[in-house]
């Protein structure tokens, strides 16, 4: 059975169960747009896949199919699709006014999360968000690198299935793009975002990909087992942004003036950062992590209220960058 069908079935045994009567073959031809054989073709299916499954005549001498047994049903969760559009639909009473409207949806979506693991609520929330934003609701302000949506569209499907990609890619090295098949791990996000993925034509390799120099991307629906080691945060801790240098991964010092250190004490610069208050008022930052480019270009807008402390290479960078006339810290 191919995956859209697989999502229709269950969206049926959806319908089957939430119904009160159950559904019927019309029921069918409308939500799914198909013909009456298709349909009846589909009750087959649901009845396969569902041996508890009821059927009833009506008195409109229809018969309906009526699924009793709701446990799979539960096991589904919420989807983030579902959850974003609840969300639309309270924002729109809002603004339309219709206050009891919204404390009625806003109170069924808190009964609905509250009955989610709290990792599948974290993941759905975020999901949600992602598609909120697509859909105009919220924003993320700031300059970055455009992405193409289908690429991304393909690149998220492939990570819920999950199935490898395969991408036309063209990396610095390459003037024309070249055809690969991924393992997705994960997507690093900021300026320019990264794939992060398994390279099957290179010993399944974990590599970065910038998604804005992928040219081409589709899923191939051929499954695999996601690494249960693999931790995309602790992966994503080796660098200060995006990008990953091994040659770069070295501890980082850096010293807040004591007019700057209240501000700075509200950033997390990174996950396993310590900070230490200096006798003079001055806070000092210290993590380990890559990426010295990236580095440099946060610390221009602290102006000559932070100083490098290390490494070298990182303190000769933004020697001499250290502007005094800014009048404001980020």
């Amino acid at each position: 059975m191919s995956f859209g069908k697989s999502l229709d079935l269950m969206r049926l045994a959806e319908m089957a169960a939430g119904r009160r009567k159950g559904i019927c073959v019309n029921d069918i031809v409308n939500e799914f747009d198909v013909n009456l054989r298709t349909a009846q073709r589909m009750i087959r299916g649901l009845e396969l896949a569902f041996p508890s499954l009821e059927h009833t005549d009506g008195p409109d001498r229809r018969r309906y199919w009526k699924l009793t047994d709701p446990r799979f049903i539960h096991m589904q969760g919420v989807r983030d699709t579902e959850l974003a559009a609840l969300d639309k639909s309270i924002r729109r009473a809002m603004g339309e006014g219709a206050e009891q409207d919204a404390k009625a949806l806003a109170s069924l979506r808190d009964r609905l999360m509250a009955a989610l693991p709290l990792r599948q609520v974290a993941r759905t929330e975020m999901d949600a968000e992602s598609l909120l934003m697509m859909q105009g609701y919220a924003c993320r302000p700031g300059p970055r690198v455009k992405s193409h949506p289908e690429i991304m569209g393909a690149i998220s499907q492939a990570l819920k299935i999950p199935c490898t990609i395969k991408i036309v890619y063209r990396s610095a090295r390459d003037s024309e793009g070249r055809e690969r098949e991924l393992e997705p791990c994960g997507v690093l996000l900021g300026i320019r975002p990264y794939l992060v993925a398994r390279d099957l034509g290179n010993g399944r390799a974990l590599r970065r990909y910038r998604i804005d120099r992928i040219e081409k991307a589709g899923i191939t629906m051929q499954a695999f087992k996601r690494d249960p080691d693999f931790d995309l945060k602790a992966y994503a801790a080796q660098s200060f942004g995006s990008f990953h240098s091994d040659a770069e991964h070295t501890c980082i010092i850096w010293r807040f003036a004591p007019s700057a250190a209240g501000a700075a004490r509200e950033f997390l610069f990174h996950p396993t950062q310590e900070l230490t208050d200096e006798p003079d008022g001055s806070l000092r930052v210290e993590f380990t992590a890559s990426g010295w480019v990236e580095m440099a270009w946060h610390l221009y807008q602290w102006g000559d209220q932070v100083e490098v402390i290390a490494p070298e290479p990182l303190r000769a960078m933004v020697e001499g960058y250290q502007r005094g006339d800014l009048g404001v810290v980020p």
